[in-house]
């Protein structure tokens, strides 16, 4: 009879702990799906306001390893980039734009976030962007906007896992996705394979700057009447790894080879005579590509209303510098082209200011009227804009790694350059120790042919520049390191007064 009493009660008491589990759980979905409809509807909400307030469109065009000269702003004799040109003077050209951090990965990772790559801790190709730092598409996506991604990742990385598919949580928080996270490893020059938000492959035709411009215009036709943001991402021009060679499209190699060669590639050789055709190829079809991206905003009416950056991850040395095209501080590799249009950077003119890559992202969300978030490290670059110049930075900062741990300060003269040759640049995301590697009179050296570092009539230079190097490292979050002087060297009858030294 106590038996059955207890079977009863036991009965009883697992058809309790069932009821009440059941409750909970289904109160609990109810609670999380009411929170996904009420986030839903307070986007929809968002986007209603933005409509109805006509907020400019952002697309951001971003090129991979494209060096400044090619540009003829800057003094390209070969026209290679008639719309980037035609662009920068109707709005407003960045003349002196520089990375943070020469290599694909960490200079994506800032470029996203607004933070320098030690921070993102991205500091080298292979490590995935974390899901909790906060990107442009968070605070875009935030506001309202939709937002899409097309091209190259390259900011995740899991053991086991594929060149091409990345989990919808290590997007970045990218609404459509259409992208490969390692592109030159899921595609050639004339085959293209992207994928899609359920990861599943999509083979584009033509050439690949053009498969990926159609993919671009059809999600602008398709985002007519919605507020968008959208990172369209080229490998072009980078090297096919597999080729180490630069594929254009088929007869443009040869319109460019032979012609003209930029003073330090034509100096110190490299790759440069069997690369720079092919280079050069790329990127005449890149600025193809973004005169049919102005052409069919200009069809949609969209042109007048939309913040279009250009810009890239950093330049290509040849092999000059060291053995492979980046991971260098020297213009050839740190200095890149860049230029808005739309909105208020209509008639902006050249600005003269140096600007890191990191300024770009609390630049574009000034641009369209949305609150810089107070962690981003860069600053927006609209009161330059506005000829408001007071208080700019007078130096870039840039942070190297992989082919070593290196620090560099450019200012307009002058540029430093240091590396901790007891660390690795495949390890150490940085140093507490450096020795002093490079000094170069911009003025005199545009093309830094002439090592400085040393001369007894430039200490009082590497001094300012050595004071400069430690204040930015700091203000980006790092150590102050131990900073050991180069070899003293004999002068001749250099000489460096004060201000120069500060200039």
């Amino acid at each position: 009879m106590d038996v059955a009493k207890d079977d009863v009660l036991g009965q009883k008491s697992s058809i309790h702990h069932l009821i009440f589990w059941t409750n909970f759980l289904l109160d609990s979905w109810m609670e999380i799906s009411y929170n996904e409809v009420s986030q839903s509807e307070q986007r929809e909400e968002s986007r209603d306001m933005l409509q109805d307030a006509n907020q400019p469109n952002v697309i951001v065009f971003f090129t991979d390893q494209q060096r400044w000269d090619t540009s003829g702003l800057h003094g390209n004799p070969l026209d290679l980039t008639p719309n980037f040109d035609r662009m920068a003077q109707h709005g407003t050209h960045v003349r002196r734009s520089f990375t943070c951090q020469p290599v694909c990965g960490p200079a994506r990772s800032c470029l996203q976030t607004g933070l320098y790559a030690t921070r993102t801790g991205c500091f080298r190709n292979g490590i995935p962007l974390s899901p909790n730092l906060k990107t442009l598409a968070h605070h875009f996506g935030e506001a309202g906007y939709a937002t899409g991604y097309i091209g190259k990742w390259h900011l995740y990385s899991r053991s086991g896992a594929g060149p091409g598919p990345v989990p919808a949580e290590h997007r970045g928080g990218y609404d459509y996705w259409l992208a490969s996270n390692v592109l030159e490893f899921t595609s050639d020059a004339y085959q293209t394979t992207l994928y899609d938000n359920d990861n599943k492959p999509v083979d584009l035709p033509g050439y690949r700057v053009d498969a990926l411009t159609d993919a671009v215009i059809r999600y602008v036709d398709q985002h007519q009447n919605d507020p968008f943001y959208l990172f369209t991402s080229y490998i072009e021009p980078h090297h096919q790894n597999h080729l180490d060679d630069y594929p254009p499209p088929d007869g443009y190699r040869e319109r460019y080879t032979g012609k003209w060669i930029p003073p330090d590639l034509a100096a110190l050789g490299g790759s440069t005579h069997q690369h720079l055709g092919g280079y050069y190829g790329m990127v005449k079809r890149l600025d193809e590509a973004l005169g049919r991206l102005l052409d069919a905003l200009k069809s949609l009416h969209l042109l007048d209303n939309t913040i279009i950056l250009f810009t890239s991850d950093h330049g290509c040395h040849f092999k000059t510098r060291n053995s492979e095209y980046k991971r260098s501080c020297h213009e050839s590799s740190i200095r890149v082209p860049t230029a808005f249009h739309g909105g208020d950077f209509i008639g902006g003119g050249q600005l003269q200011e140096l600007i890191s890559l990191v300024d770009l992202p609390p630049t574009l969300l000034d641009a369209a009227g949305l609150e810089v978030p107070a962690e981003m490290q860069g600053r927006s670059i609209m009161p330059l804009v506005r000829g408001e110049t007071e208080n700019w930075p007078e130096e870039v900062f840039v942070q190297i790694s992989e082919s070593q741990v290196g620090r560099a300060v450019r200012t307009q003269r002058w540029k430093y350059g240091v590396d901790a040759p007891n660390s690795s640049g495949g390890r150490d995301a940085g140093s507490d120790q450096y020795a002093e590697q490079y000094l170069y009179d911009l003025q005199a050296d545009p093309y830094e042919l002439r090592n400085l570092i040393g001369l007894q009539s430039h200490e009082p230079v590497t001094e300012v520049m050595r004071e400069r190097l430690v204040r930015r490292m700091l203000e980006a979050g790092e150590e102050a390191p131990t900073i050991e002087s180069a070899p003293t060297q004999r002068s001749g009858q250099r000489s460096v007064t004060e201000a120069e030294a500060r200039s």
